[in-house]
């Protein structure tokens, strides 16, 4: 009886009792790259009695439809695929968010490409994944120079093929995020024609959770986003050797993904009514251009805003 005692109150034991946090990532997304491959979110939880599992998807809107199918319980996507998700009536809550980084997605063309200005894409092929976050700096940015989406030739395609579309000048222009926009620009000498900056976009990264899960382990959440800051600072003080540890298993050149690091912040936080208020704008400008359903509010996916 001692024995059995013993073994129940044991942590190991204990572990096993509560479950285990699945984590929705992509490829792309260095610091939960970095966070699975140090394994300190596993140390984090274990306390907690949680075990991690990681689960790779190739972009936001297929995480998005992980986390909505119950696949996953949280993920970390760009500001479009939660929109898109959320008019599709997909079952989420926003818990997080990290600083703007509008350098970290951006127009590109060729180096020996004719265009040399947003205005220069009228009647242009661009390539673009679908429902991510580059949809909404293609249409702010064609807006700025007073195009509209119509202006242009959009061609819907995922990271791997965009490239493979970009490289043979299947399509005249690239709109993607980071690391495979610095790769691009080293393998190929791509040109930045336009990136968020100055003003056009904040590109925020966003923490999303299964409603339930959420509301079931608060204690879960804040651990995650413990870990997410302490390793993302380490990170940004120690940007060579984190981009040692994440570029093999990105499959991508050392130097690429340290300057991909540089066009990030990693700092996550509660989402704000500030935040939540610029998402709505994203959500209002997409039903504008019928490129979602419905209006949606944003509020409704928020859980604890804070001030």
């Amino acid at each position: 009886m001692a024995l059995i005692a013993a073994l129940l109150a044991s942590p190991s034991a204990h572990a096993q009792s509560k479950g285990e946090l699945r984590v929705g990532y992509q490829k792309s997304a260095s610091l939960f790259v970095l966070q699975k491959a140090q394994g300190t979110l596993e140390k984090k939880l274990a306390p907690l009695g949680f075990g991690v599992k990681w689960v790779e998807f190739p972009a936001g809107p297929q995480l998005l439809e992980g986390l909505n199918v119950g696949a996953v319980d949280v993920g970390y996507v760009g500001e479009a695929p939660p929109i898109f998700a959320q008019a599709a009536g997909a079952r989420f809550v926003y818990v997080g968010f990290d600083p703007a980084a509008p350098q970290a997605e951006a127009i590109l063309v060729t180096k020996d490409s004719p265009i040399r200005s947003v205005a220069d894409l009228k009647g242009k092929k661009v390539a673009l994944n679908k429902g991510s976050n580059v949809h909404y700096l293609l249409v702010k940015q064609l807006e700025k120079n007073g195009l509209s989406l119509s202006d242009i030739q959009p061609i819907y395609l995922a990271p791997a093929d965009g490239r493979a579309a970009f490289e043979s000048k299947n399509v005249d222009a690239w709109v993607i995020w980071e690391p495979f926009q610095a790769a691009a620009e080293k393998a190929t000498g791509a040109r930045i024609l336009a990136d968020g900056t100055p003003n056009v976009v904040n590109n925020y990264q966003y923490y999303l959770g299964e409603r339930a899960f959420v509301t079931r382990n608060p204690q879960v959440i804040d651990a995650l986003f413990e870990d997410a800051v302490t390793q993302g600072i380490w990170l940004k003080k120690n940007l060579r050797q984190a981009a040692e540890l994440i570029a093999p298993l990105q499959g991508l050149p050392v130097d690429v993904v340290e300057t991909a690091l540089r066009r990030y912040e990693f700092n996550v936080k509660p989402i704000t009514p500030a935040v939540a208020a610029d998402q709505q704008k994203i959500a209002d400008t997409f039903f504008q251009l019928k490129l979602i359903p419905k209006p949606i509010r944003i509020s409704d996916a928020v859980v604890a805003a804070k001030p």
